[in-house]
């Protein structure tokens, strides 16, 4: 293996165990980043090819969603070998070749972790189809015997997230759980052969140099199926406080007990985050550093362009790391959810009376095919600018999603025929999946798939795709992609301690907070301007005229 020489924009690797805390974390969906072989997919090498790009916007790690063996029926999520790489994305020379890239410019390394539930073509999952009931290699999944006179109905009327009945039937009459997919059946994490295994695998890829993993579905792996199981009505009247049958139970943090043993027996100790979706009261449960370290706060996927809204989710947010210890982490997008410059260019989601919106924000705008209702694209753009230095600004982490820092936009007008994510397929009419913010990057303006790779894109890219791409953006003053890289080479140098200071302003649509050090963040929320403090001005999401802050715009300040 070689190691080609660092570029002008590398950094030293940081040699401190806490680097975590307030890095900027560049989540690449490895399929849709670049493509080197002209298969219309993403893969490892095209994004070793993009190292420099990433060193020069400044990111402190990135975060790989999973690029090993799978069918593809959830996006990767189907996972058929922990510790290999999918061929159509590389070899595990390519991911030590990626590894090594990106530590000589001083970038470290997370990977998805999936632990709860593996391919339908995994090993295992075979090997227990073809063993039979009461076999060992069963119960490293959850099988159980049908109803009925037959044992032709399923176990309980339980359906999976990706919408449909929760229970699949083998050949032999038993049933197996999956939560997900179909084809992503759940394993048994009673089994210590299961626990074991991910052990296991957890030293594989930190002995490769990988410096942390994040771990999807983290509420979800422990389960009580205690005969007689519940009903769909009764699991979901019960309280989800530690002990539901199917989510976020106490007992999963033996689990992580067991693995941060791993993660610190490493120098520098090994990173987690956990992808939790729980109560808040609970968060804390999975960023204490007994357990994962780390949780991520989704709170501002779900939150218009409001002020009110930021500052309660930053201040409860804040007070949550406090009670772990940890450091929280800000997110406006990922591989998910709608992009923020879209979601902010729609008029803002119905909420209901705990302020949670009661429609999946912009789901309503992709089943019109982007035509209804009317998306104010430029306001958008505005606004998600604003907010990216918004949480740039905040103490913690902040996670940014690939082509967040080239403005853009979610594709809706996918055909159905082109449609990969089983969410869509599963639930048709009802939730139009997350394809649309998965579409293949634009690299350049021309050329095949806007520089994606020479053998077109595996979803389909749109024309004014053209007009984002990263060589338009990259020299041009105003662009997105330069707004990005200012403000994280300002924010190495800002960042201090990680707390905060709310600042007084006349008005309840402008935020303002000061860091130490003097840094103060100033944010306007309405579309009225305001008046800026006395300082200087170190950077602003969009024009100044004057000492006036325009709406929908934030500007960072060294207060005088």
């Amino acid at each position: 293996m070689t190691t080609a020489a660092p570029s002008v924009h590398a950094r030293a690797l940081s040699d401190t165990p806490d680097w975590w805390r307030q890095a900027v974390v560049y989540q690449v969906y490895p399929r849709s980043f670049a493509d080197t072989n002209g298969d219309g997919l993403g893969d490892i090498p095209g994004v070793t090819s993009r190292v420099a790009y990433l060193a020069e916007l400044g990111v402190d790690a990135i975060w790989l969603s999973p690029f090993y063996p799978s069918d593809l029926a959830d996006g990767g999520y189907d996972v058929a070998d922990y510790r290999d790489v999918d061929p159509r994305l590389g070899t595990l020379a390519d991911m030590d070749e990626l590894i090594a890239q990106l530590h000589a410019h001083g970038i470290r390394v997370v990977v998805d972790i999936v632990p709860n539930h593996t391919s339908d073509k995994h090993v295992w999952f075979q090997e227990a189809v073809a063993a039979g009931r009461g076999s060992a290699a069963r119960e490293r999944y959850i099988f159980r015997e049908g109803t009925g006179p037959d044992g032709s109905e399923p176990p309980t009327d339980w359906v999976s997230v990706f919408g449909g009945l929760g229970w699949e039937r083998v050949a032999d009459g038993q049933w197996y759980f999956h939560n997900f997919d179909v084809s992503q059946p759940d394993l048994n994490w009673s089994n210590p052969e299961v626990r074991a295994d991910f052990v296991k695998t957890l030293r594989f890829w930190s002995d490769r140099g990988v410096d942390g993993f994040r771990i999807d579905v983290a509420h979800m792996l422990t389960k009580d199926l205690t005969e007689p199981l519940p009903s769909r009505a009764e699991l979901e009247a019960m309280p989800i406080d530690g002990t539901h049958p199917l989510l976020d139970r106490d007992d999963v943090h033996e689990v992580y007990a067991e693995w941060r043993a791993v993660f610190n027996s490493y120098d520098p100790p090994r990173t987690a985050v956990a992808e939790a979706w729980v109560h808040p009261s609970r968060v804390p449960l999975y960023a204490s550093a007994e357990s994962l370290g780390q949780a991520f706060n989704f709170d501002l996927l779900e939150a218009d362009f409001d002020a009110g809204q930021f500052r309660r989710i930053v201040a409860d947010n804040l007070a949550l790391a406090a009670r772990s210890g940890s450091s929280t982490t800000w997110v406006l997008s990922n591989h998910d959810v709608v992009r923020h410059a879209t979601r902010y260019g729609l008029p803002d989601a119905e909420r209901g009376t705990d302020g949670r919106p009661t429609l999946k924000h912009g789901n309503e705008w992709l089943l019109s095919g982007g035509q209804s209702p009317t998306l104010h694209a430029e306001r958008g753009e505005r606004r998600a600018r604003a907010a990216a230095l918004f949480v740039l600004g905040l103490p913690g982490s902040a996670y940014l999603y690939q082509g967040e820092e080239l403005g853009l936009h979610e594709v809706a007008d996918i055909p159905d025929a082109e449609r990969q994510d089983p969410t869509f397929f599963r639930s048709p009419g009802v939730d139009m999946g997350r394809d649309g913010c998965r579409v293949p990057l634009p690299w350049t303006s021309s050329g095949s798939a806007f520089g994606f790779g020479r053998g077109g894109a595996h979803l389909p890219q749109p024309e004014w795709f053209e007009t984002y791409a990263a060589d338009v953006q990259d020299g041009d003053p105003a662009s997105t992609l330069s707004l990005y890289r200012r403000a994280l080479a300002l924010r190495h140098g800002l960042q201090t301690e990680e707390r905060l200071e709310w600042m007084d302003t006349d008005r309840a649509d402008v935020v303002s907070f000061s860091r130490p050090g003097g840094w103060t963040v100033v944010t306007n929320f309405g579309t009225e301007p305001a008046a800026l403090p006395a300082g200087e001005v170190l950077l602003s999401s969009g024009p100044l005229a004057g000492d006036v802050l325009p709406g929908e715009a934030t500007v960072w300040m060294r207060r005088a």
